[in-house]
């Protein structure tokens, strides 16, 4: 329940985007940033490399999203997108270590930076329209 002027009713809105169409954008954030990388290191682009880089991050994405319950509010930025960012990052650079793929702090930051302005990004893209439409007025309230 909402009450009027209340703090949760000033916040800006999540969209009303269903879970799974969020974790497909989510998931094809993380896939870029994986190929955007593995092209830009001249690694190839076969689907067993993607595979093999790429799975420790979306292991990543689906323990931060879990972590967070992300379903109930999949387009929020608070809890889902930085359940989803610092997931995707931390549990990813740990399972890249543990797999022996190594990490080094300039791929940390990278990492931060690309997933948080994509992971974050889409979600503040989508708030914004939600914004936007409630305060257009109506086609139909014109003479």
């Amino acid at each position: 329940m909402r009450l009027p002027g209340s703090a949760q009713s000033r916040a800006w809105p999540a969209a009303r985007i269903r879970w799974p169409a969020a974790a497909l954008l989510d998931v094809c954030c993380v896939l870029a940033f994986v190929a955007i990388g593995r092209a830009s290191h001249h690694h190839g682009e076969s689907v067993g490399g993607l595979a093999s880089t790429a799975w420790p991050f979306l292991a990543g994405l689906a323990l931060g999203l879990l972590a967070t319950r992300a379903w109930r509010r999949p387009a929020a930025i608070v809890p889902a997108g930085l359940g989803a960012w610092l997931g995707t990052v931390a549990a990813g650079m740990v399972l890249r270590v543990v797999a022996g793929q190594g990490t080094a702090v300039a791929f940390i930051v990278v990492a931060l930076g690309f997933l948080g302005l994509f992971l974050l990004g889409w979600r503040t893209v989508a708030a914004v329209v939600v914004v936007r439409r409630r305060r257009a007025p109506s086609l139909a309230a014109r003479p």
